[in-house]
């Protein structure tokens, strides 16, 4: 028998579209937490975010949108009318946190004014998950997750590397960005939660994704002070190998810094004549001649498996990894065996599988415990919850109340 949720009693409430909010909450809703998801009449923007089953557009069957909104409650509300306000302050009232990311230029707008809500609820933490926070002259802008990359200075960092100096700078794929300011947004939030245990009272918390995308940039902001430099990814490698080859059935890392390791390496590619030269004697000059070196190196390689040439380096303690596409990941027999993966039904597209948790609480696991929500599903049963003096009870709908659905 399951064992209680480690967040079982917390209830919250999510107003936003695409990911910051939605993740953030996921997080919270997989350990149990109640959540009532607020989307306007035409729903959150990630319902129109692929993939879909059959690619066959269906806003109740997005991948994006499942795998981000299972384990909640929606109800449809138009946050820009008096009587989606009126829906907005009632669930608020009774909810611990209340997390979004709409941009403070249209926070008071939508009824998002910390001030006002905690009026009504002096025990509510409100977590605004903004672009560039609310205070400083970029405050009121609105940004992609295009401009936080940039913004947050990772874009500059990433690319083809050295001598792709006529490239722009590139940002990852999907909506990286924002899954940063949800997992600084859940801390956040668990932390002022722990800080009304001795408070006794909520507060706003305000997250700025520039800032998180900033925060993981490692060593580059010691970089100029200490050394003057600007980082780039167009700065030679001081050492090498430390570089990406192509095998013959897909990619692998090599990262043979310690001359111990490349002599390994040596040794696995069958002491071939040009290693001995004196070019390639030290790291140091492995990476001044790296761009020799490299395509020698990937002759060899190129007739190498992945599997193989992993293993065979693990033989001999030689730093290389495998480079995972998404099958490989879907696929993975490690993954498999910790059951990572999970599967739901969820109505409309059948049976779904979306990656699980990455942590595991021996005591109080998370679950899956519903689908996510098809556009406005809990709306009647929410406002009947309301009428009933109990927005937050799983009841079964008998009539709607004079909040409306708009």
């Amino acid at each position: 028998m399951p064992n209680r949720s480690a967040l079982e009693g917390i209830r919250i409430v999510e107003c936003g579209g695409l990911v910051s909010a939605a993740y953030a909450c996921k997080l919270f809703a997989d350990l149990g937490a109640e959540v009532i998801k607020v989307e306007p009449p035409w729903g959150d923007l990630a319902r129109q975010r692929g993939p879909f089953p059959g690619q066959r557009p269906d806003p109740n069957t997005s991948g994006l949108f499942i795998y981000l909104n299972c384990n909640k409650r929606g109800v449809v509300a138009d946050l820009s009318q008096p009587s989606g306000q009126e829906l907005l302050g009632a669930l608020v009232r009774d909810a611990d946190l209340l997390v979004h990311n709409v941009p403070p230029s249209r926070m008071q707008r939508l009824g998002l004014d910390y001030e006002r809500l905690s009026r009504a609820n002096p025990r509510l933490i409100e977590v605004s998950i903004t672009p560039f926070g609310m205070q400083g002259p970029l405050r009121n802008y609105e940004a992609s997750d295009l401009v936080l990359w940039a913004a947050g200075g990772l874009a500059y960092l990433n690319g083809a590397g050295p001598g792709s100096d006529d490239l722009p700078p590139l940002k990852p794929f999907g909506l990286q960005a924002e899954f940063q300011g949800a997992l600084n947004a859940a801390v956040a939030a668990l932390g002022a939660l722990f800080a009304r245990r001795k408070l006794g009272v909520g507060q706003h918390v305000v997250v700025s994704v520039q800032q998180c995308v900033a925060s993981i940039l490692e060593l580059t902001f010691e970089y100029y002070p200490y050394m003057g430099l600007i980082a780039s990814r167009l700065g030679q490698k001081p050492i090498q190998p430390l570089d990406f080859f192509e095998c013959r059935d897909g990619w692998i890392f090599v990262c043979c810094v310690e001359e111990h390791q490349w002599q390994q390496l040596v040794e696995l590619m069958g002491h071939p004549d040009w290693a001995e030269l004196e070019i390639f004697r030290d790291r140091l000059s492995r990476a001044r001649n790296w761009d020799a070196l490299k395509l020698l190196m990937q002759e060899w390689m190129a007739t190498q498996s992945v599997q193989e040439l992993y293993h065979a380096g693990q033989l001999r303690r030689i730093p290389l990894a495998p480079v995972s596409t998404m099958g490989d990941l879907l696929h993975s027999p490690h993954l498999s065996a910790r059951g990572y993966f999970a599967v739901i039904e969820q109505p409309g597209a059948g049976s779904t599988t979306l990656p699980g948790a990455p942590y595991r609480l021996s005591r109080t696991p998370w679950r899956l415990r519903r689908p996510a929500p098809r556009l406005g599903e809990h709306t009647a049963e929410v406002l009947d919850g309301l009428a009933r003096g109990n927005a937050w009870s799983n009841g079964v709908t008998l009539e709607k109340t004079r909040y409306g659905t708009a």
